[in-house]
């Protein structure tokens, strides 16, 4: 038989409700500024396309997606990719938040040209 161990419930304080638990995460709390927003978080969302599955392989196709709203790029508006590599990106601040899953070409599909199968999504806040 395993044991199982059981953890104290907290006291009820000024986050805990005692009949429904503690209160709901809202993400971070926007700074002071002139409006509701102003200085909040913003996620910018950095999709590479690599050249096989590993983060140190060569970018091969792009797209960035910026919450703050000073930039909107676009497919097509740079002939250089931002980051050389995803350790690249990793190393200027992006968190790593999705890989694609390795998948094995079906039966005589080897070297049938399709879509870019190893694709990365990494995230960064700014204000």
């Amino acid at each position: 038989m395993t044991a199982r161990r059981v953890l104290p419930t907290p006291a009820p304080g000024p986050d805990v409700d005692p009949g429904t638990g503690p209160a709901p995460a809202t993400g971070p709390a926007p700074a002071t500024g002139s409006g509701p927003d102003a200085g909040a978080l913003r996620q910018q969302v950095l999709v590479l396309y690599l050249d096989n599955s590993a983060l140190d392989s060569r970018v091969l196709g792009w797209s960035l997606y910026d919450g703050t709203g000073r930039t909107s790029p676009t497919a097509g508006d740079g002939d250089e990719p931002p980051y050389p590599s995803g350790v690249a990106a990793l190393c200027d601040g992006w968190r790593l938040i999705q890989a694609s899953q390795l998948l094995p070409p079906p039966p005589g599909g080897e070297y049938d040209v399709s879509f870019l199968k190893h694709e990365f999504f990494f995230e960064r806040f700014a204000h």
